[in-house]
């Protein structure tokens, strides 16, 4: 507990009564399109919800490694389907040497990802290395990679856990779904996407489960094959020439057995797929518990180890079973070898069912990792000024909502294009990351050679080794897939690092623009001021810009009316003079040629030329829903406001009327015939937690049970303790004593904190729950307490935005 330095707090007025808590909340009318977000995705949620929780290393392991592990479940397929073809069965014997080469390839890059979790304890991955290393416009080539890496990855990951409940559908109950299968992934990207603007956290234990269940399902695959080979001598084996498999080239005879060093390359790439997800890691080392660097290290190798077991243990049963592709996707290789190892009866049949999904489950949360690394990364990067700020935005329940828009929609495009293949996918997968491990490296070993720390050789060497060898994969890639898909990732890279410059280019010319005022600027204050309305038509929105106008005070107000329309022009003066606004000039001013905006350009300039005057334009503007306001109506208002901004001492101010809330006021008045129709009108009305009133204008909570120890309960002049959140905090000015005045809420009320001798108080900023204990007084007729003692109290995950359960 702290307390607050004591002052004097100041002079109290005499009251007659005792004072009022300060009121939650105002009345006022919610839009129907907020109101159907709030039921759609919950109540929002408060901004110091953001305190994450910090990972313990198991829970870490499952779920930040989730996207990695489960690569493992496509990448001997996929290696698989570039030797079959040309090779035939010899294709399981090269298969090995392939898959060696893939772990050797994990192992360089586990150790330059160990450097990088050293380094970048806050926020690490390609993007962050590059940038601090090469300097922000180079590592835009890190960001295209990385964008183009979590797309693709929604949309593999999608395909291959659907594929693995298309092979237990086959192979357990003989039902295809085939042709459903990108409606069906569709529909899980829906899912997640649902479930991410509504701020699903990826932590916990839920989220790592699937990862241990993958784990164990697999751990029971190698355990019953490596018994039956113990017993048997030798495992079942499938059948290489089934409906469907892919069709077996002719086996040859040397060292590639018949295959070109063109498909070994091919092979080689497309089991490259099995390391993608090792960067998702070094993105969120600040989730880890203390020490972040030692935790994530041991984090990252036990990841890496396990990926090595998985992707060598499929390859090996692959080998061994022949398990082989099939050019629909269905059955898979790794479903095939769980049921032909584990076997037929209750027992296989259960364990089938468990390894398949337990394998879905996985691919499935692994392609919910983007969802949670794609929005963080478009931040930073637009944070550096390379993507609209817009992404910056966080959503309704804290995630951003932009970002998540902005990952789903290409996804799906992929998925319905590609018809939900993980082989056409995979054409446009690895480009992507591992010119992220290329960045990666690149950076880490300009980073040694730069600081030359202790064992900086060591370093250089890892690094630069890990950049070729990652830069090495995307050229063969880029050469081996380039006509099956490669080719649109191999144009889109250019043109994406191409426009985020530009991007940046543009903001950077804003801020210049912004920061140095143009030679011939004016921002002296003139003696006289004139208020012009613009008027085009006699209705609410313009006696509000009228109204507007009279409290500015100008020593000149009138108003204008731009005559395109003869009759229109009359009718419209007769109107006037016969109206509430009658007393203030309404003058016509011809536009023969109908250019609205020169029109009032002119007329600025007119006002300000005298050299006294500065002139301020009232524009009232008419605002509709969004989708029908741009149907409907144009924006005029936008084009004169711009235009004016030409003319020194010039100002146009917009006066807003929204439409939609007369509309719905006014059906609600027409079909309200048993009330009174000035009960209709929305007001500013103070309100506990937005209640409805009961009858007789009566607060509902009026009658509802007041909690023990909160603010409503308080009694003036008494001791007392409250728990509530902060909502404001205002120092006093310099000029005046210090003191710092904070507003407390909970559901029932508010009261203010008065701390004196100070204008700032650690630990006491918007949003931070507090337990404050005081006397009860008062300030400014609401309750107060005068330097009261008060803990900081830990963010509550069941609290709404008020304080209150949500």
């Amino acid at each position: 507990m702290r307390k607050a330095q004591q002052g004097q707090p100041p002079d109290m007025p005499i009251r007659t009564g005792p004072p009022a808590p300060l009121s939650v909340d105002v009345r006022i009318p919610e839009t129907v399109g907020y109101r159907l977000k709030k039921r759609l995705l919950g109540p929002p949620l408060v901004t110091s919800r953001l305190r994450g929780e910090k990972l313990s290393n198991p829970t870490a392991l499952g779920v930040l490694a989730s996207d990695c592990i489960s690569s493992s479940a496509y990448g001997t397929e996929q290696m698989l389907r570039a030797l079959v073809p040309y090779v035939g069965t010899a294709a399981f014997t090269l298969l090995l040497p392939v898959t060696y080469a893939i772990l050797a390839v994990l192992l360089l890059l586990t150790l330059s990802y160990w450097d990088v979790v050293s380094l970048y304890t806050k926020a690490g991955g390609s993007y962050i290395v590059a940038r601090d290393n090469f300097g922000p416009r180079v590592a835009q080539v890190a960001s295209v990679a990385l964008l183009i890496d979590y797309i693709v990855t929604v949309a593999v990951q999608t395909a291959a856990g659907t594929d693995a409940i298309a092979s237990l559908l086959h192979l357990v109950w003989g039902t295809s779904i085939s042709g459903w299968k990108p409606e069906l992934c569709v529909g899980v990207v829906a899912v997640l996407f649902y479930g991410n603007l509504r701020g699903v956290k990826e932590a916990g234990r839920a989220f790592a489960l699937p990862a241990y269940l993958f784990m164990g399902a697999m751990a029971i695959v190698f355990a019953v094959a490596v018994i039956r080979w113990a017993i048997d001598g030798s495992l079942p084996h499938a059948d290489v020439h089934a409906a469907g498999a892919v069709p077996l080239g002719p086996s040859g005879n040397g060292l590639l057995y018949g295959a070109s060093l063109f498909v070994v390359l091919r092979a080689f790439a497309n089991g490259g797929s099995s390391l993608t997800g090792l960067e998702a890691l070094s993105n969120s080392v600040s989730s880890f518990r203390e020490p972040q660097g030692d935790n994530a290290r041991k984090t990252l190798v036990a990841m890496s180890l396990v990926l090595a077991i998985l992707v060598l243990g499929i390859s090996l049963l692959a080998h061994i079973t022949h398990a082989i592709p099939f050019t629909d996707g269905d059955p898979t290789v790794i479903a095939q070898e769980a049921h032909l190892i584990l076997g037929g009866g209750v027992f296989g049949r259960a364990g089938l069912i468990f390894v398949q999904l337990a394998t879905a489950l996985i691919l499935y949360t692994g392609a919910n990792t983007p969802f949670n690394g794609f929005p963080f990364l478009v931040d930073f990067v637009a944070e550096d000024a390379f993507l609209p700020r817009m992404l910056r935005k966080r959503g309704h329940r804290l995630a951003f909502s932009n970002g998540i828009i902005l990952l789903a929609v290409p996804a799906v495009a992929l998925l319905l294009v590609t018809q939900a293949s993980v082989d056409s996918l995979v054409a446009l997968y690895a480009i992507g990351v591992f010119t992220g491990f290329t960045m990666a490296g690149a950076g880490l070993t300009k980073h040694h050679w730069t600081r030359r720390t202790r064992r900086w050789q060591v370093g250089c060497t890892i690094n630069a080794l890990a950049a070729f060898v990652s830069g090495a994969v995307v050229l063969i890639f880029a050469i081996t897939k380039f006509t099956e898909g490669a080719w649109l990732v191999v144009v889109l890279f250019p043109l994406g690092v191409w426009a985020l410059i530009g991007v940046n280019r543009r903001y950077r010319e804003e801020v210049a623009a912004l920061a140095e005022a143009p030679a011939t600027a004016e921002f002296g204050v003139r003696d006289r001021s004139v208020v012009v309305v613009l008027v085009d038509s006699l209705d609410v929105a313009v006696l509000q810009a009228v109204r507007y106008g009279r409290s500015l005070g100008a020593d000149d107000l009138h108003a204008v009316h731009f005559e395109l329309d003869n009759r229109r022009a009359k009718r419209l003066q007769a109107r006037w003079e016969a109206s509430r606004a009658a007393d203030i000039p309404l003058e016509l001013v011809e536009c023969p040629d109908r250019r609205l905006a020169r029109a009032v350009l002119e007329l600025a300039a007119r006002e300000v030329a005298d050299g006294a005057s500065g002139v301020t334009l009232l524009l009232p503007t008419r605002t509709y829903p969004p989708v029908i306001g741009r149907l409907l109506h144009g924006r005029t208002t936008d084009e004169i406001a711009s235009a004016v901004t030409r003319v020194p001492h010039a100002v146009a101010t917009i006066v807003p009327f929204d439409v939609g809330a007369a509309m719905a006021h006014r059906r609600h008045v027409l079909g309200s015939a048993d009330e009174p129709p000035a009960k209709c009108v929305p007001r500013l009305l103070p309100t506990l937690d937005n209640e409805p009133e009961a009858a007789g204008g009566t607060p509902a909570s009026a009658h509802a049970t007041i909690p023990v120890g909160s603010v409503a309960a308080l009694k003036w002049r008494r001791r007392a303790e409250v728990v509530g959140r902060i909502r404001a905090v205002s120092p006093s000015a310099e000029t005046a004593a210090p003191r710092l005045e904070v507003e407390l809420y909970d559901s029932t009320g508010g009261l203010k904190l008065l701390f004196h001798g100070r204008r700032n108080v650690a630990g006491l900023e918007p949003g931070r729950r507090l337990r404050v204990r005081g006397i009860v007084g008062e300030s400014e007729g609401h309750l107060a307490m005068s330097d009261p003692t008060y803990d900081l109290l830990p963010e509550d995950d069941d609290e709404g935005p008020n304080g209150d359960e949500g």
